[in-house]
């Protein structure tokens, strides 16, 4: 008895069967989450602190190292970079894949807990962490515009309602508001009249701080009756703070609208968001690491409609990306695609079987058995992406192969003069070992697959798994389910009876066949240079990899372009907000372009103050007439004009694997343990690479030569004026740095105290002249006075009293320091706690990730850099680095697999080798297929080619299990067996090969969105198999009896017996 029978006697229950399977899997797919590729995503968190004034070295030393000493101890950190920028400290945390998110930011808030004792007191707010890669695109850009509507209550508004609800949606990481911050009163003190009062800026800050106040009074309880304390001691109106009394002078107050102006602002007067041109307050929304893109979207766009009542009339809330659009006309492109590859591979059934009943039956196996694979999928936790559905779509070649083979041995009976149910047990009982074969050997080629490591292994895992669910369901209802449909459907006239159409492709395949015997008898009396051609294949394979250009993932088209602008390092705020308008306009101009959100100034975007950020949303693909790559490159051109700016634009995809927001795609960073080194180094290498063909768009990332006013202090005669350096630096904050010196504590949020010079003193050094600070008096009076330190002199006269008119002892900054132009770098990076400089670059046309490496090799040995700065690519360069190491030995693996498998199943050392001949002649098809069309071999070509594996093997398969059966039943000699098994098998082989042919034609064919990805591995397949078809009909027969006379030679024994599964009949 065989696998088969006991279906076969029992349809009933066969069908209620199969009814049940297909029932769960429709649940399955009705139940499957929707996204654009696997979640890979490496755990990160990012930590931002800030310190309003402060200078990037400020900031290293005081915030960033600091916080990287503590989180260099949390275990599972992968890596750990900071970057340090005017009044920012961001310190990104990469961990391990497998490291819990949820965990690690429990371990990163108990390092920032622990460093809290060596941070500076005046953080305005402690250290945030955030769940979010930092340069990963937001999934969701919001935009608020009002004609009427002050920016100020637009931020309000969105950073005391909105941020807060998008927070709150599950699969967000952070919610940043960009253009306004938080609203703020600002005082903006007159340097000129202070100095005529003989005030100083601290006692102005001391006077404000200690009007503005909001704290606990107590509580009075008598007898009967009990009391609450308050009192009118915080002040929330900018009109209140005017009357604020600073100091007394002739007896009369004076108030701080004597010595400086109030205005209700911002929090940083030095951010700015445009959308379409306009100002704007924008909402970028990120999701977190490993969180499903389409239901984070989802939630957000459930909370838009609430968000918009809350919104004051006349303000206007736009969604202006929404990165869910193409990743589901890319997921409703690959599902047309997935049918019509299941229709064409129907078509091929019918072609060939020229019977409508045995198309029905093959047409009810391939839809049957990928609709159980998603309600396998389901179970596992899978979902419905590009690459699961790309699995599917090549599998409908792999899951009819068995239905075909089985349908076609039971027709072959038929046509012989059995009876349907007859032929149906007899077919299935002679097949069921080759299914089984074809099954366990196809496993073997993805279980390589799923032990990869890292972010590539975690990616294709699935793919692994879905094509692997798929085949052992195909194999199961090919061994159930078809031979019971034959038996009840077929019928014995259909097997010779048929139209002339039929009758005529009937001829024409009797004469391929015809045509084919001669040839292989031709072949086979030339088996020795048959067999040079083999091995010329297996050297054509090697020699074709080495020399192929390789790559990582290709360029994706999500209909979004990310675009960084740079400036002189030495560009005011004003004029970068020139410039970057200059830009949004030419970009806003462009005819595939929808929408511009524009973003200037330092904050989680932008790291330094002379880069500005462009999120550029592009029509639908439909509706404009280039690629990404196109639009990309007539942006660059019409904005090369613009003098004094350049411009990066960059892609976004869908998987972004590097952390660091840089002007390109690619990175690779240098580290040392001396910070001027590096950049020395950096620079050399950045000029040698700008130098080369192969990239384009190299930039350092380090922004060197930064203007930069050093106060020098003259320590002793600041001693000897009184002068602490407390309060010099305190002072030039007070004048310069935003400082933010109270709060006020609103119903729904907190508001800032911002003290500063009016905005006339800040664009000129030499406001630095103005600046006075208090000296300590003595017994025998002060250092200096208002009167002779006006002109910026030093009074050298110990012996001076106090100024007469004010009693201060206000001393000038110029008395006891002198002011320098000096540079400095914009920004400071650290990797693992070292100074590092990050050089990004892009590929030029026609170019590959693997010749960039060779470029940056070969560079480093030109320009001689030494062994205490190393290098080390990030992101998808090195991703792509760690795979290009592993993937001979994923290529290896696979063959091994395959071999273990077969030579278990057919208890040969020989024959296996047989089997495998096949596999160097689809390889050497997929790669001059992939080189004619320009494409590199990326990661998913490579998984063509394993997968390619997996389809030739079967050719020798049919053909050896027929072989070895007719050598041990009929005791026909090897030469006789073999042809004989080629002929009778030649129209099954001929069929799966279509068919998996017709499953990857619509992939490497079709151009809709998300096309990029599926293109390589339809193109891969379809090479592969055009070329290893026509070669493996001859070699094969020839490898097997080159292999057959080996076996005698080393063992005289009966040729090999097969394992059949099932107990014996």
């Amino acid at each position: 008895m065989s696998v088969s029978s006991p279906f076969i006697h029992r349809p009933i229950a066969t069908s209620l069967l199969g009814v049940a399977v297909m029932l769960g899997g429709a649940l399955g797919y009705w139940w499957l989450p929707v996204s654009a590729l696997p979640q890979v995503d490496f755990p990160t968190i990012q930590v931002t602190t800030q310190l309003p004034g402060a200078n990037p070295d400020t900031i290293a030393a005081l915030v960033t190292a600091p916080l990287e000493r503590t989180f260099g101890q949390i275990p599972a950190l992968q890596t750990m970079t900071s970057s340090s920028s005017f009044g920012i400290s961001q310190v990104t945390l990469q961990f391990d894949l497998n490291r819990d998110i949820d965990a690690a930011s429990q371990d990163v808030q108990s390092a920032i807990n622990a460093a809290g004792s060596t941070l500076p007191r005046n953080l305005p707010y402690p250290p945030l962490y955030s769940k979010v890669n930092p340069a990963d695109a937001p999934i969701v850009t919001l935009a608020i515009t009002s004609p009427t509507i002050n920016l100020r209550e637009l931020s309000d508004m969105a950073d005391t309602v909105m941020a807060p609800r998008l927070s709150e949606v599950t699969g967000v990481g952070r919610v940043s508001v960009q253009g306004g911050i938080r609203p703020a009163i600002r005082i903006q003190a007159d340097l000129s009249r202070l100095a005529a009062y003989g005030i100083a800026l601290e006692d102005l800050r001391t006077a404000i701080v200690g009007a503005n106040v909001a704290g606990a009074k107590g509580a009075l309880d008598g007898t009967h009756q009990s009391y609450t304390i308050a009192a009118n001691d915080q002040i929330s109106s900018a009109t209140a703070y005017r009357a604020i009394i600073v100091a007394f002078r002739n007896g009369a107050p004076v108030l701080l609208s004597d010595v400086a102006d109030v205005v209700d602002g911002l929090e940083n007067s030095r951010v700015g968001a445009w959308y379409k041109g306009q100002p704007a307050v924008v909402v970028d929304v990120q999701r977190q690491p490993g969180a499903n893109v389409i239901d984070t979207v989802k939630g957000v766009t459930a909370e838009l409609p609430r968000l918009r009542r809350a919104l004051p009339a006349g303000a206007t809330l736009t969604v202006v990306t929404d990165r869910t659009n193409t990743i589901r006309a890319s997921i409703h492109d690959v599902q047309f695609t997935l049918v019509l590859s299941i229709g064409l591979v129907v078509l091929v059934v019918l072609v060939f079987l020229r019977t409508v009943r045995a198309t029905v039956i093959a047409g009810v196996a391939l839809p049957l058995s990928l609709i159980a694979t998603f309600g396998v999928m389901w179970f596992a936790g899978f979902a419905l992406d590009n690459l699961s559905l790309m699995a599917l779509t090549i599998g409908t070649g792999f899951v009819i192969d068995d239905a075909i083979v089985m349908i076609e041995n039971i027709v072959r009976h038929i046509e012989d003069g059995e009876s349907p149910l007859e032929a149906a047990l007899k077919g299935a009982k002679e097949i069921s070992f080759t299914v089984i074969s074809l099954t366990l050997s196809l496993i073997a080629v993805f279980i390589p697959l799923l032990f990869m490591t890292g972010l590539v292994g975690r990616m294709f895992r699935e793919f692994a798994l879905t094509l692997t669910i798929a085949v052992v369901a195909s194999a199961v209802v090919s061994l159930t389910l078809t031979p019971m449909m034959c038996g009840r459907l077929l019928r014995k006239k259909e097997g010779g009876d048929g139209n002339a159409l039929t009758r005529r492709f009937e001829d024409w395949t009797d004469r391929t066949v015809e045509v084919y015997r001669k040839s292989l008898e031709w072949v086979l009396l030339r088996q020795r240079a048959t067999l040079i051609v083999t091995l010329a294949t297996v050297a054509a394979t090697i020699a074709l990899y080495i020399v192929m250009p390789k790559g990582f993932l290709p360029l994706q088209d999500t209909g979004q372009i990310t675009a960084v602008t740079e400036a002189g390092t030495d560009v005011s705020f004003t004029e970068m907000q020139r410039l970057q308008s200059k830009v949004e306009e030419i970009v806003r101009a462009d005819a595939a372009v929808a929408g511009v959100v524009s973003i200037v100034g330092v904050s989680t975007l932008n790291a330094t103050p002379n880069a500005g950020r462009l999120s550029i949303s592009l029509k639908p693909r439909d509706e404009r007439s280039v690629l990404v790559g196109g639009v990309i490159e007539r942006l660059k051109q019409a904005v090369a004009g613009i003098p004094g700016m350049i411009v990066y634009f960059q892609a976004t995809q869908d998987i972004q694997i590097s952390t660091r927001v840089s002007r390109a795609l690619y990175q690779y960073s240098l580290t040392g343990s001396d910070a001027n080194e590096v950049r020395n180094w950096a620079d050399k290498l950045t000029r040698t690479l700008r130098g080369n063909p192969a990239l384009r768009e190299v930039a350092s990332e380090a922004q060197e030569g930064g203007p930069r006013i050093m106060v020098n202090v003259d320590r002793e005669q600041a001693g000897r004026l009184g002068v602490s350096m407390q309060s010099v630096t305190d002072t030039l904050n007070d004048a310069f740095g935003q400082r933010q010196i109270s709060t006020i504590y609103g119903q729904a949020n907190q508001y800032r105290v911002i003290l500063e010079a009016q905005p006339r003193y800040q664009s000129d050094p030499a406001s630095l002249s103005k600046i006075y600070v208090t000296g300590a008096s003595t017994a025998n009076g002060t250092a200096a006075t208002v009167a002779n330190t006006a002109s910026g002199t030093t009074n050298t006269n110990t012996s001076a009293t106090p100024n007469a008119v004010t009693g201060s002892n206000q001393v000038p900054l110029a008395a006891f320091a002198k002011f320098e132009r000096t540079s400095a770098p914009l920004a400071i990076a650290h990797q693992e706690q070292f100074p590092s400089v990050t050089i990004s670059f892009d590929l030029a046309p026609g170019y590959a990730l693997s010749d960039a490496v060779d470029v940056i090799t070969q560079a480093q040995q030109e320009i001689g850099m030494p062994a205490s700065v190393t290098g080390n690519y990030s992101g998808d360069a090195a991703e792509f680095a760690k795979s290009l190491a592993g993937e001979p030995w994923l290529i290896l693996a696979a063959v091994i697999a395959i071999y273990i498998v077969l030579g278990v199943l057919y208890e040969s050392f020989i024959h296996p080798m047989t089997i495998l001949s096949t596999l160097p002649s689809a390889g050497v098809g997929a790669l001059l297929a992939l080189m004619l069309f320009g494409y590199d071999l990326s990661v998913i070509a490579l998984i063509g080619i394993v997968l390619l594996m997996g389809i030739v093997k079967k050719n020798a398969i049919l053909m050896i299990d027929f072989a070895l059966d007719a050598e041990r039943e009929q005791g026909l000699s090897p030469e006789e067996s073999i042809v004989q098994a080629a002929l009778l098998r030649f129209r099954p082989i001929m069929m799966t090969t279509l068919a998996a042919l017709f499953g990857a034609l619509p992939l490497a064919l079709e151009s809709g969105t998300g096309s990029e990805l599926r293109n390589p591995l339809g193109i891969t397949i379809v090479g592969g198999l055009l070329l290893s078809q026509l070669l493996t009909l001859y070699t094969t027969p020839v490898i097997y009896l080159y292999m057959e006379r080996l076996r005698v030679r080393l063992s005289p024994a009966p040729p090999a017996r097969r394992v059949v599964p099932g107990p014996a009949e």
